[in-house]
């Protein structure tokens, strides 16, 4: 059990049976009374966002989450196909469980998966992945006055807003946080 005053980002605990990790954690302490501790957090299991106020003092489960390296094979169209890097399980998980992340991953790439009892219940991709530029819009010479940027498709599908000069067959760098171009490979 662990005080709700140490509840911070990403952090992972257990309440009424359900899996809830901290995405916004905010403590307010109004003039008169006690603390009150704000938390928008994340049901593991089905992706619902919900915010929770806490009284200073309450206590909530909190969890061990064990972190597997594994390696992307393959989709199927219908489950992601990965390999433990140690153990060489194939585990499969549903496409729809990786949602528009499934864009950033490529065959080889490593990933790691969160599990809880047994049980996968979040991956972590790389900061950045590399990806080759397979559609480009033209650019033209001086065509910078209106648009510095022109939009790019990749390999896997992902369209990324990246500077003129990028061109098809180049690799590019992208922030799998928010899909932006970092630069060029």
């Amino acid at each position: 059990m662990i005080d709700v005053n140490q509840l911070r980002k990403a952090t992972t605990y257990l309440e009424d049976g359900q899996i809830w990790k901290v995405l916004n954690y905010s403590h307010h302490k109004p003039g008169r009374g006690g603390a009150t501790i704000r938390v928008q957090v994340r049901n593991m299991r089905t992706g619902v966002i919900r915010e929770f106020t806490y009284n200073s003092g309450e206590r909530v489960q909190d969890i061990t989450v064990e972190k597997t390296e594994v390696q992307y094979l393959y989709d199927d169209g219908q489950f992601l196909t990965f390999m433990d890097t140690e153990t060489y399980e194939q585990p499969q998980l549903r496409r729809e469980l990786f949602g528009d992340d499934v864009q950033y991953l490529k065959e080889n790439m490593t990933i790691i998966l969160n599990t809880f009892e047994g049980e996968i219940i979040d991956y972590t991709l790389p900061l950045a992945v590399d990806q080759a530029v397979v559609e480009a819009d033209s650019s033209f010479a001086g065509d910078t006055a209106n648009s510095p940027v022109k939009k790019v498709k990749t390999e896997t599908g992902l369209e990324v807003q990246v500077p003129m000069f990028v061109s098809v067959g180049d690799v590019i760098r992208v922030k799998t946080e928010d899909g932006s171009y970092v630069t060029r490979v």
